[in-house]
């Protein structure tokens, strides 16, 4: 029988270290918005973001997709190693002794907590190569222009930089579906840079996220 002594010795349990209310601080008054850690936070109005493609599409037109998803490689470099600090110190525990289940449930939520929307993992063709994200309510399909193609390229920038990261490998990530195109979620495939070559030569082909997963899979089989 476990005694009353030995629980009480026994480390409390943590909680949820992205929960918005704990993680988000600051003076909202002054504008200033910090982790619990005391990094500083950014806010980006949806008007900004607007600005932001509007902005880009008028100088630079095609190239708009491949500046945003630079931005987002950046970014994501940035987003992994806070990620990594917060939670290895949080937990402490490294990052890499985490059960997954942990490990995905703070990513998600902390995704979830800066605002990216809501985003989930499929890890049954990892055997294949890659992984599939999908991402609802982005901000970032919000605010591009409508119908005009994929415009999640910051959050393929910021998933393939975060998961070369993780793995120590160079990986890619392409988009196959979009909400700005009425898609019900946003659809993105990491991989070697070879598998996301061919997403990226179907999906510029017309095929859709299910067509390119097949052919993904005929082509390793």
């Amino acid at each position: 029988m476990i005694s009353v002594a030995d629980l009480v010795q026994e480390k409390a349990l943590k909680g949820n270290y992205f929960a918005p209310g704990a993680y988000v601080q600051g003076d909202f008054e002054l504008g200033l918005l910090e982790t619990r850690l005391g990094s500083r936070l950014i806010a980006l109005p949806e008007v900004f973001l607007q600005g932001v493609y509007a902005g880009l599409e008028e100088e630079i037109g095609q190239a708009t997709g491949i500046v945003l998803y630079n931005c987002g490689r950046w970014w994501g470099k940035s987003f992994y190693r806070r990620f990594l600090q917060e939670v290895t110190e949080y937990y402490e525990m490294p990052l890499a002794q985490m059960e997954m289940s942990e490990f995905l449930s703070c990513l998600k939520q902390c995704w979830k907590t800066h605002g990216w929307g809501v985003i989930n993992f499929n890890f049954d063709y990892y055997s294949q190569g890659f992984i599939v994200a999908t991402t609802v309510n982005s901000p970032f399909a919000q605010a591009a222009p409508q119908n005009k193609g994929f415009a999640c390229q910051p959050e393929a920038g910021i998933l393939s930089s975060f998961f070369s990261q993780l793995t120590g490998e160079d990986l890619g990530c392409f988009q196959t579906s979009c909400e700005s195109m009425g898609a019900e979620c946003n659809y993105f495939v990491i991989g070697l840079e070879q598998r996301v070559e061919l997403v990226k030569t179907l999906s510029e082909e017309g095929y859709d996220h299910n067509t390119i997963i097949d052919r993904l899979l005929n082509s390793s089989s």
